[in-house]
């Protein structure tokens, strides 16, 4: 506590967890089925959180912030969420950002740099993907496996930061994703297919299919973005 009774600023790494695609999977099928996905995304990963000492601070749309005092083990729920989750989910990938730093809680939420840094981390990680910080890095100890991804700016940030990508284990098999609604797809379960560009893609419904009729050029370029 601080001279005045207030809680002190804390060493925590932050986690935001965000669903790729949310926003193309809600104009392709609307908003009940897009909050749908969200909540079941959700629902999957409370259940991990008591295993990896790591809570859940507040949902915000298609994405959860969560808190651990522990980096190791906030990174192990960050690959448990890609590995599991992301790889296979019949809905949507997941995107990763994390930080270290400190923070000041009020009540049942956080604030502080280290928040707002670990979100925009997490908006330059796509889909499979679990980006951190230099802080995070060093948090992990040195057997931590990481990529480094150059240095990025950051909005109200005064120096640019290098980001480190994880190296995940990753278990199962990945499914491909309808280029529309950005959904995986088990491709037994696909309602069309085609061929654009002598790739193949598959479609989770016919009017996923119909819209990629009607802009294939469109559609086959974003999809190529998807690692």
């Amino acid at each position: 506590m601080s001279g005045d009774g207030s809680p002190t600023a804390v060493t925590q790494t932050f986690v935001f967890a965000d669903l790729a695609g949310y926003s193309a999977l809600t104009e392709a099928h609307g908003d009940e089925q897009a909050a749908d996905a969200a909540a079941a995304f959700c629902t999957v990963v409370r259940a991990l959180l008591d295993e990896h000492d790591t809570e859940e601070v507040k949902a915000i749309g298609d994405a959860l912030m969560l808190r651990s005092s522990d980096a190791p083990k906030a990174a192990g729920l960050a690959e448990r969420i890609i590995s599991g989750y992301g790889a296979r989910h019949l809905e949507l990938g997941v995107g990763i950002g994390m930080h270290t730093g400190t923070a000041v809680r009020r009540g049942n939420d956080w604030f502080g740099s280290a928040v707002n840094i670990a979100s925009r981390v997490a908006d330059v990680a796509q889909a499979g993907q679990v980006y951190c910080t230099g802080a995070t890095r060093e948090a992990l100890g040195p057997a931590a496996a990481v990529r480094a991804r150059g240095e990025r700016s950051f909005k109200n940030v005064v120096t640019p930061m290098t980001l480190y990508e994880l190296v995940l284990s990753r278990s199962g098999e990945t499914l491909p994703v309808d280029p529309v609604c950005r959904m995986a797809i088990e491709p037994a379960q696909a309602v069309s297919r085609c061929l654009h560009g002598s790739v193949e893609y598959l479609f989770c419904s016919q009017r996923c299919a119909d819209a990629f009729d009607r802009a294939p050029a469109t559609y086959a370029s974003t999809a190529a973005q998807r690692p």
